[in-house]
């Protein structure tokens, strides 16, 4: 179905196929992530981005509103913690300025290819450009003819929208998206969710406008003499995660028949595809937990890839949720007591943002070890603890889990630590520096 994009002179049509204060915390050492390999399309629908239920399409215009139209395009894609930030941004946008003009730019057949619809925002696809590691192997010999043909086509798409400003959240789409915005003089910003900077974001930090950072840390992984680019931002999570929830209303969304307030909730994440090690581990956990603890509960995520085989294996209980995806998360982390998680990016960041003690288990496959390092830097400013893949098993994961839910000075304390260390204006912040940009190079003109 094609989606029709407004522009001030003409009507264009983009096919797309699938239309239907973080305080400034102290420098440490630094420190929703999904696997690399390429998926079916089948799992597509595993991150939902449900929009608001205002209609931010829609809102009346303010008084005093500029009359210049802001258009922006969003180069985000590959995994939700890319996808999730730029929607967050987006919608922070078109509340300040609700007659802006957004694009999102992606691949096909993508996840981006289905949230970004569903979040209510335009999409169009571009060729997908991919990184192998190691650098130096012959799957990268074809890079340059794929940076090439996405940039050309990426600036055929900016030559027709016309954007202000176009940012990058990361994901394969970004960088040839971006490095055709500045071949076309538009300004770039970027945001980085890690507290390492990836390898596209760190080149193109040389040409962007502003660099948004989640974590003091992540500023120390860029040139040294260009600092002054970095803006400490935090991550924008989604709308509805800075929404005040009850828990016991949350809670009556999964277990209507939940056992008051000493009832102790454990969410389990590994990402929108799920993480094997950790399923497992809780395949061979859950039975004997819920034995020994007649008032606690399980919401379990499994992942797409993973569902039929745990629903295959996992006997139906009454005081255990199981599901390929959680929609929508806000009600879940509102339930939760204790959050067991892989550490991707914007999922620390939710665990601050909901101030959840948690349990994390990074994933070692990851590019220049950034889940290592986000679940080391939310062990400093939460205390949450941290078990490598090679020591989880059932026997650790059911202690760990057993001494934060036994101790309800703990839980207070990791929950206090985590909520102190959070920062739910990021997307604010975030918009009003865009909009600064806009507005400043609008003047030179």
């Amino acid at each position: 179905m094609a989606t029709t994009i407004p522009h001030p002179h003409h009507h264009l049509y983009l096919s797309s196929p699938h239309s239907t204060s973080l305080p400034l915390l102290p420098c440490y050492p630094s420190c929703l992530s999904f696997p690399s390999k390429t998926r079916s399309l089948k799992i597509l629908c595993c991150i939902s981005i449900k929009p608001s239920s205002i209609d931010l399409h829609t809102t009346a215009l303010p008084e005093q509103q500029p009359s210049t139209k802001l258009r922006v395009v969003f180069a985000a894609g590959g995994t939700g913690g890319h996808i999730i930030p730029a929607v967050a941004i987006a919608d922070e946008l078109k509340t300040s300025r609700p007659t802006a003009e957004i694009l999102f730019v992606g691949t096909r057949n993508s996840m981006e290819s289905a949230s970004v619809p569903s979040a209510g925002y335009s999409f169009t696809s571009i060729p997908p450009v991919k990184l192998f590691r190691p650098l130096i192997s012959l799957q990268n010999l074809s890079l340059p003819f794929h940076l090439i043909q996405s940039t050309i086509h990426s600036f055929k798409i900016l030559r027709d929208f016309e954007p202000d400003v176009v940012i990058g959240t990361g994901g394969y789409v970004s960088f040839p998206t971006c490095l055709a915005a500045l071949l076309r003089g538009i300004k770039v910003v970027i945001q980085e969710q890690n507290s390492v900077p990836g390898i596209a974001n760190y080149i193109l930090y040389y040409f962007a406008e502003v660099v948004f950072v989640a974590y003091n840390s992540t500023v120390e992984g860029f040139p040294k003499n260009k600092h002054s680019k970095c803006v400490v931002s935090g991550n924008p999570v989604r709308l509805s995660l800075r929404r005040f929830v009850s828990k016991a209303v949350a809670r009556s969304e999964f277990f209507p028949r939940s056992s008051g307030e000493d009832a102790k909730v454990i969410l389990v994440l590994g990402g929108s595809l799920g993480a094997n090690t950790i399923n497992i581990a809780l395949l061979n956990l859950y039975s004997q937990m819920l034995a020994e603890h007649e008032n606690w509960y399980i919401i379990w995520q499994t992942g797409v890839q993973a569902f039929d085989e745990m629903e295959s294996l996992v006997r139906s209980h009454p005081r255990l949720i199981l599901k390929q995806f959680l929609q929508p998360m806000d009600l879940a982390y509102a339930a939760a007591d204790l959050v067991v998680s892989r550490a991707g990016a914007m999922t620390c960041s939710e665990i601050l943002a909901t101030g959840k003690p948690a349990i994390l288990i990074p994933s070692p496959d990851i590019a220049e070890g950034q889940q290592v390092k986000n679940a080391s830097l939310l062990a400093d400013v939460a205390g949450s603890t941290i078990i490598t893949e090679d020591e989880l098993d059932s026997t650790t994961l059911g202690t760990s889990i057993e001494e934060i839910l036994g101790n309800e000075a703990l839980i207070a304390e990791m929950s206090e630590r985590a909520l102190k260390a959070a920062k739910p204006d990021a997307s604010e912040e975030i918009v009003r520096h865009v909009i600064s940009v806009v507005e400043s190079s609008a003047l030179k003109k």
